[in-house]
């Protein structure tokens, strides 16, 4: 009687049943993968092969096989939300054991490890002083101030008025004959210039400067004409006394307005002295770079001014690119990078064993991990602010589950119809 063969069609009807139903119930589950229940038949076979008479005895479970491919990438507003867009997982790690992950909901723990909800922490390389290293690990991101750095270098673009009239050679700044002593007691020694006194000069600029300890100074440029073509440069720092160039402030231009000394190289670079700013930091020492600057019959004018330095900075916010560099973007203006995720991928994803959590781990079938940095190889690209929805087609996840509750009720009919005939058999008399 075919009870066992219609028995074994309920058990293969209800694992597809539990199958479709394990689907559909995580269609809503960020980075899960659907997967597909696949059967063969069951047929006996003796040492001497198959009777050509043989009847099947049924079906059987032969395997539960995970679908990867791409699900929808959806966006959100958190830049620690990350979607794979490609091939690859997420490298977790829990006291070292690793896992892997398509679930991109990050966030920061309260050591600044970069965590999905399970506490697991991804892995990437570190970074050092906003150089990403090779260093692999648990990738922890530095919440500390951004460093401040000193004014070294100043550019200026500008445009001097060639038809101003000039102011002389003797006042752009007074000489201090003897010691002064500055507002913190540091003592200047002769000689040194003062700033120069309105009316002296023909044009003035000022700008913010930053000293060693991040605190803000302004500068100021004064410009005087003293002949055709030829120009002084004095700048001060916050309306100090200061010492000129060594190579002295004269500069020069062609008849085409072309500046043609200071010789350089580069061709217009003036280099300051060192001017003591007090509060424990350090002398201030810089040189501006005036290349660009013309002489023409046109009214004086700033068309870019630049200099290096910059203050201190908290973090403000993250940013993450399509190669997995975790950027920190801080209240100076300043970023740096602070770490880069990296991402795994499989010769055979689908011999991973499944872990729960939309984690997987590693096993002979699968092969080993091939480990990179996203857009390399076959790895897939970041794609910050978004999350990765579940590959699994609810449309079709529902005619597959009226396609598997007909086999139950078939199989079952099987059961009724031997019934049946047991009954018959009984009855015979």
């Amino acid at each position: 009687m075919p009870f066992r063969t219609a028995i074994s069609g309920l058990n293969a009807s209800s694992a597809e049943l539990r199958v479709i139903g394990n689907n559909i119930a995580n269609a809503g589950t960020v980075g899960f993968k659907g997967s597909r229940a696949e059967f063969a038949d069951v047929l006996p076979v003796s040492k001497l092969g198959t009777g050509t008479l043989s009847v099947g005895s049924g079906v059987q479970l032969s395997g539960v096989r995970q679908q990867f491919g791409q699900g929808n990438i959806n966006f959100t507003n958190n830049n620690f939300d990350l979607a794979i867009n490609g091939q690859g997982f997420f490298r977790m790690s829990e006291n070292g054991a690793i896992s892997y992950s398509r679930n991109g909901a990050f966030g920061l723990d309260d050591e600044g490890y970069v965590v999905n909800s399970s506490g697991l922490r991804l892995t990437g390389f570190q970074a050092t002083n906003g150089t990403v290293t090779g260093t692999q690990g648990e990738l922890q991101l530095s919440l500390s101030d951004n460093n401040p750095n000193t004014t070294t270098a100043i550019t200026a673009n500008l445009n001097l008025d060639a038809t101003e009239v000039a102011k002389g050679v003797g006042d752009p700044a007074l000489a201090l004959t003897v010691a002064a002593l500055q507002d913190d007691g540091t003592a200047y020694v002769p000689p040194r210039f003062e700033p120069p006194p309105a009316g002296s000069y023909n044009h003035a600029t000022s700008f913010t400067g930053f000293d060693s300890l991040g605190v803000a100074h302004t500068i100021t440029t004064y410009f005087r004409k003293t002949a055709d073509n030829a120009w002084t440069v004095e700048m001060s720092l916050d309306n100090q006394a200061f010492v000129a160039p060594a190579e002295g402030t004269a500069i020069t231009f062609d008849n085409t307005g072309s500046l043609i000394t200071p010789a350089g190289p580069p061709i217009g670079t003036l280099t300051y002295a060192a001017i003591p700013v007090g509060s424990g930091a350090a002398d201030m020492a810089y040189t501006i770079a005036l290349e660009d600057t013309s002489q023409f019959g046109a009214a004086f004018g700033v068309n870019s001014l630049t200099q290096d330095g910059y203050t201190t900075g908290r973090l403000a916010s993250v940013d993450v690119d399509a190669s997995g560099v975790i950027f920190g973007r801080y209240t100076n203006g300043q970023s740096q990078a602070l770490g880069q995720a990296l991402l795994a991928n499989f010769n055979n994803p689908e011999g991973l064993r499944q872990l729960g959590d939309t984690t997987w781990t590693e096993t002979a079938a699968s092969g080993s991990a091939l480990v990179g940095t996203p857009g390399s190889s076959s790895l897939g690209v970041i794609q910050s602010g978004a999350l990765e929805d579940s590959n699994v087609d609810l449309t079709q996840q529902l005619v597959q589950l009226i396609t598997a509750q007909r086999n139950f009720q078939a199989n079952a009919q099987v059961i009724n119809t031997a019934d049946q005939i047991t009954q018959t058999i009984i009855n015979l008399r």
